[in-house]
């Protein structure tokens, strides 16, 4: 069954960030199960296991608040059993379920996109509407300090300035200059760069 435009838009933008759209139904602990769609993260976030629900077409049951919170925690269960480390997240598409949504935030996060302005080809007409989706998803997205990774420092953007500008003078320069130039690289980066500045500082104390 083909996607509405909102889910074909979602599965964009979440595979532009780096998530990869799994075959449905996926099958845990012998159980199959069918989402609209499902996404499992990379690297950093490779543990993410991403689930859409169409609210506005309902397939799979997916109008219907109980039957969706049944078929997750079920998942829930089996991801459990299977001794899985996924954290699940759901995405609403569509409108808000009205029912017993809220007791799924106790089993996983929650979110809803119930509308965006996209072309047909499930791309957002401008981009303030790009925004606006981002927005409703951020906390799936790699964190955009607002610079390119080719300009140099002092064009690195405003919030990056800001940021730098109220730290206090007596931090170590070098470790914030390490972690800021890392952070376009990923978590994985700036966790490097941290351990290279400790490992920097604990051979200079050694030596002295």
């Amino acid at each position: 069954m083909n996607d509405t435009l909102l889910v074909n838009g979602l599965v964009k933008r979440l595979e532009a960030a780096g998530y990869t759209r799994l075959a449905t139904p996926f099958k845990v602990a012998t159980v199959d199960f069918e989402f609209t769609a499902a996404l499992r993260g990379s690297d950093g976030r490779g543990l993410d296991l991403i689930l859409i629900v169409d609210t506005a077409t309902g397939d799979h049951g997916d109008r219907d608040a109980t039957r969706v919170r049944q078929r997750i925690e079920t998942l829930s269960r089996a991801l459990d059993i299977t001794q899985s480390r996924y954290v699940l997240t759901v995405i609403l598409a569509g409108a808000m379920l009205q029912g017993d949504m809220e007791a799924l935030s106790a089993t996983c996060r929650v979110l809803s996109v119930e509308s965006a302005s996209l072309d047909a080809a499930g791309r957002p007409i401008n981009a303030t509407v790009a925004e606006a989706l981002d927005d409703q998803i951020r906390v799936l997205l790699p964190l955009d300090l607002g610079w390119d990774e080719a300009d140099e420092r002092s064009s690195k953007g405003d919030t990056m300035t800001e940021l730098l500008a109220a730290l206090p003078k007596t931090l170590d320069r070098a470790l914030i200059d390490g972690l800021v130039e890392a952070s376009v690289h990923g978590e994985e980066a700036v966790t490097q760069a941290l351990g290279k500045r400790l490992g920097e500082v604990l051979t200079f104390g050694t030596s002295t």
